[in-house]
């Protein structure tokens, strides 16, 4: 499959030569568990009662000559309010002005951000806390735009979720990611 057609076709249109150049690869293997089986994941912790959601896999972004523990991994869960803000996050990661608040290293990336929709119960009064996480990416060094291509790989699969869930302002997620985007000081 092409990359425009990984992870339920998030990539399709400007990203797909970004996927490519960050996996490594043009062809790749089918290994989704699917938007839909994350959006039932966020509603069901909604409604559950727990103040945690697990973490769902949305997809696996695997180039079909390399082994399978070199693809790319993007999944979904929830986050605590003390998350934002965190600073124990490992040595190299730098924080960014993206929804909530966007980390990004050599090999991984995390978005937070919120959401209130009448698909989630309660939101209205508590919105639904949800982090995009990013994970096992080949090291391309530190460089700021390494960093903001994986975190655009990630908001492009995070925007999708957002419009899914029919999260207000997308979750205060932008349509297009700045390329230009700096990390906070």
């Amino acid at each position: 499959m092409s990359a425009a057609e990984v992870c339920d076709g998030v990539f399709a249109g400007q990203l797909e030569k970004t996927v490519q150049f960050v996996a490594g690869g043009k062809s790749f293997e089918r290994r989704t568990s699917g938007i839909g089986v994350v959006i039932d994941n966020i509603k069901e912790g909604r409604t559950s009662g727990r103040s945690w959601l697990t973490s769902q896999e949305l997809c696996e972004i695997s180039v079909k000559e390399k082994p399978s523990r070199d693809a790319i991994v993007i999944s979904f869960s929830g986050y605590a309010s003390e998350d934002v803000g965190d600073l124990r996050n490992p040595e190299g990661t730098r924080r960014f002005s993206l929804g909530r608040e966007a980390v990004a290293n050599t090999r991984s990336a995390g978005l937070f951000f919120e959401c209130v929709s009448p698909q989630l119960e309660g939101s209205e009064r508590s919105p639904a806390r949800i982090r995009g996480g990013l994970g096992y990416a080949p090291d391309r060094g530190d460089a700021v735009d390494e960093l903001v291509t994986n975190l655009a790989i990630l908001h492009a699969a995070s925007l999708a979720v957002a419009e899914e869930l029919e999260c207000e302002g997308d979750g205060g997620l932008p349509k297009k990611l700045d390329p230009d985007m700096r990390p906070l000081p």
